[in-house]
């Protein structure tokens, strides 16, 4: 056993994952569930996410070891300060939500400094499926977990959460705050942003019938994610705006030099873009194969 317990604030696909890998790998004596429908926390018991639920947020976190904010993004900063009032000080709390800025704010505001027992991170793991339903026990085995420590995170704290993910099977790594947003509104939320907006704008197209009856394969892997929870990618990219709007900037930028270039029958630079991009995707596969050898 890593810890005796374990709190989860939201059973749904992030929360109950990490919930149902820990009752299934013995990481945690207990697992409690926290959350405001009784119903969805009763359907965690049954599907052998959660060992009990509390529906009292006080009692849910009374004597917890480890408290995972598994909410949506913007929920998040609330429930930090709600445990401000509620959770012991010895409890160490960490989170899953893709944006870790706004929480380091909010937490130097609600708490005046960052506290030691305070570990926020993100789990690089997800799926279009949302809801405790979709809770998956090997949903992080060799995913990676973010973890963004602070000067004034404990590293024993720190230790503990990485335990925690490393028992769930996944990679864990540590990033500054602020490169994490940026990274990840590269890789993360600008694609979300544009599978939605592609997706909408075709969607509003008179031949739309005909564009989607007559879609491939590559429109579909491309067009997967905008399937995903509306809500949650709402609150993320409001969350994570400054780092999203400044990868949307440069993101224009690129389109409009290569609308102008096919516009103007530039042939040439039209190659070199495609090029580029064909060498740089190349680039990011062998070092997605050499990482997933190094884990073999």
């Amino acid at each position: 056993m890593i810890i005796n317990k374990l709190v989860v604030l939201g059973a749904g696909l992030i929360g109950g994952s990490l919930a149902k890998a820990c009752r299934q790998r013995g990481l945690a004596a207990e697992v409690v569930g926290w959350g405001r429908k009784e119903a969805n926390l009763q359907k965690a018991i049954d599907f052998g996410v959660i060992d009990r639920y509390e529906l009292d947020l006080a009692e849910a976190v009374k004597d917890a070891d480890v408290i995972f904010i598994a909410t949506p993004t913007l929920v998040a900063e609330s429930m930090l300060e709600r445990l401000a009032v509620v959770a012991d000080s010895r409890s160490i709390i960490t989170d899953g939500a893709s944006v870790k800025g706004n929480l380091y704010r909010a937490a130097q505001r609600i708490y005046g400094q960052v506290p030691s027992t305070l570990v926020l991170g993100h789990p690089i793991a997800g799926s279009e499926e949302s809801g405790v339903e979709a809770a998956n026990a090997e949903l992080y085995v060799n995913h990676r977990v973010i973890l963004t420590p602070t000067a004034e995170t404990s590293s024993e704290a720190e230790a503990v959460v990485r335990e925690l993910w490393q028992g769930c099977g996944a990679e864990v790594v540590s990033m500054d705050v602020e490169r994490h947003d940026r990274v990840l509104a590269a890789t993360s939320h600008l694609p979300h942003v544009l599978a939605y907006s592609l997706v909408d704008s075709l969607a509003q197209q008179d031949c739309s019938y005909e564009i989607f009856d007559n879609a491939a394969g590559g429109f579909r892997d491309f067009t997967r994610i905008a399937a995903s929870d509306p809500q949650m990618w709402h609150d993320i990219v409001l969350a994570n705006k400054a780092a999203v709007l400044s990868m949307m900037d440069d993101f224009t930028d690129q389109l409009k030099l290569l609308r102008e270039n096919i516009a103007s029958d530039n042939g040439d630079e039209i190659m070199a873009s495609f090029q580029r991009a064909r060498e740089a995707r190349r680039h990011f596969s062998s070092i997605l194969q050499k990482r997933q050898q190094k884990k073999l």
